[in-house]
């Protein structure tokens, strides 16, 4: 393909990623997928190999690109097929984000994939809102191996009616899997029609020069860097199970156009829920160096073909199972970048921007109140660290995610809530020649008994700054005014006030 055939062919495959979350999110019930947009949608080759994706969810995105050639290594793939997933074990990320994979076949022949994964408020855990304080997996909800949901076009209703019973409303969670398989079909559409108009072997070999494409781009990119060994550490408040200052450690080594990280100094797994399977850690490591990348780089496997990375199996950011891995997925990952663009700030220091926020500040709440049972899950944004061109932006969710908050009509309308306040945290961002971005102050005040567990990071330690800029604000989290610790479960009354306040992002720079 000469140039612009082949921008155009990126671009329709991009398109067929985007019409796939269109579908999902107009056809799903829950505010989780359908107002928050936690869900991701992508393509891959016959091999498993990435293609295209939707500027959805970054950690649901990389792990994606990460596991699943292994995946479909370990399938006998049949037209008509549909695979649904969570383990994180077994190309997951946490149990609350499920995965259906569907095989696209032309005359007989394997050509790709199409793939989405969303998060589900309720995936049968032992709390409501399917995010608990646990120390083994088995606590975190229903543990779904790779397994058929469709074989041969024709749905396994005992495997639906097994997974969804499980949860607090059967209805709802077969609502938003069909909305899930409904985005597949279309991609399968879509697809169909693109490989029929090129051909299967022009599609193959489009592929292969858009990946090939992308790896200039990024060798361009990583050459630039100035070869070196780099470390930087930080550390996580806490596991939820009185372990704390859990160190998350890289070397990268930067050699021409190739870079590697080692993760070997970082901490073992821990009792708590904030190990994370490598897929994640590498997700992270992925988006870290894709913000590097020029904005024309396509989202396919090419583009991380060299950065490389390892850590010991049995450590923090590559756990055995059955570790408890529910906050690894969202606060773990999201260290691992602060981590990661730590190393390249000592390489590049004018081109890397303060800590952000540096949580995803999750809040899962519900009740299993017979007749009025309920599950909700959101995450808060917070501020965005500061960088040489511009201060950071204030009340944004950063990095590992990229969603929105519920709207509040959309919220006190479907559950027994009132949101009393949302609103910038004044005085929570670094100050510098660049200020960080502000955090969020969002309260909740609860109209019937309920149960809610947090799931935060940067309450003892705060978001770093940069060139001499000061650190952001730590967050907080306080019931009816009394403090709570970053990671906890609380069974909550009718008119008690849970508030939450997000850390501010690091500055940049010292006073002019």
């Amino acid at each position: 393909m000469n140039p612009i055939e082949l921008s155009l062919f990126s671009s329709r495959i991009d398109a067929i990623c985007e019409e796939m979350g269109a579908v999902l999110r107009r056809s799903a019930l829950s505010p989780n997928i359908r107002d928050r947009l936690d869900f991701s949608c992508a393509l891959f080759d016959a091999s498993g190999e990435l293609c295209a994706q939707a500027a959805h969810i970054p950690v649901h995105l990389g792990s994606m690109a990460y596991a699943m050639r292994d995946l479909v290594e370990r399938i006998e793939w049949q037209h008509g097929d549909m695979v649904i997933l969570n383990d994180p074990f077994l190309g997951g990320t946490h149990l609350p984000d499920v995965t259906l994979i569907a095989p696209l076949f032309l005359d007989g022949e394997l050509i790709a994939f199409v793939a989405n994964r969303a998060h589900h408020a309720d995936i049968g855990a032992s709390t409501p809102g399917s995010m608990p304080i646990s120390s083994h997996l088995d606590e975190e909800g229903i543990v779904i191996p790779p397994s058929n949901l469709f074989r041969r076009c024709e749905l396994d209703r005992s495997l639906m009616d097994e997974i969804t019973i499980q949860t607090r409303n059967p209805r709802d969670s077969e609502g938003d899997l069909t909305a899930q398989i409904s985005a597949n079909r279309a991609g399968l559409q879509r697809l169909e029609r693109l490989v029929e108009s090129l051909g299967s072997s022009a599609f193959s070999s489009a592929l292969v020069e858009l990946n090939d494409y992308a790896q200039r781009l990024v060798e361009q990119v990583l050459v630039e860097l100035p070869d070196g060994t780099y470390r930087f550490s930080d550390v996580m408040d806490d596991d939820g199970q009185d372990n704390f200052d859990l160190k998350i450690a890289v070397t990268l080594q930067v050699a021409g156009s190739h870079v590697h990280l080692n993760f070997s100094d970082s901490a073992a797994q821990v009792e708590g829920n904030i190990n994370c399977p490598l897929s994640v850690a590498a997700a992270a490591v992925y988006y870290a160096f894709r913000c590097l990348m020029p904005p024309q780089t396509p989202a396919c496997a090419g583009a991380f073909r060299a950065i490389t990375l390892e850590a010991p199996e049995g450590s923090l950011l590559n756990a055995r199972r059955p570790a408890a891995v529910a906050a690894g997925n969202v606060e773990t990952s999201t260290r691992v970048v602060d981590v990661v663009l730590g190393a390249l700030a000592l390489a590049i220091p004018d081109r890397i921007p303060a800590a952000s926020h540096g949580t995803m500040n999750n809040l899962a709440m519900g009740s299993d109140s017979p007749g009025a049972a309920w599950d909700y899950y959101e995450t808060i944004g917070g501020g965005m660290g500061a960088g040489r061109n511009g201060g950071g932006l204030s009340g944004v969710q950063t990095h590992m995610t990229n969603t929105l908050n519920t709207p509040i009509e959309v919220l006190e309308m479907r559950y027994p809530l009132q949101v009393t306040r949302h609103g910038l945290r004044e005085n929570s961002a670094g100050s510098g020649l660049r200020p960080g971005g502000e955090g969020l102050v969002r309260e909740y005040r609860f109209l019937a008994p309920a149960s809610a567990t947090l799931l935060t990071e940067r309450r003892r330690h705060r978001p770093w700054g940069i060139a001499g800029g000061d650190d952001g604000a730590v967050g907080e989290n306080r019931l009816n005014g009394e403090a709570l610790p970053s990671k906890v479960t609380v069974e909550v009354k009718a008119g008690d006030l849970l508030e939450i306040k997000t850390p501010g992002g690091g500055g940049y720079g010292g006073p002019s």
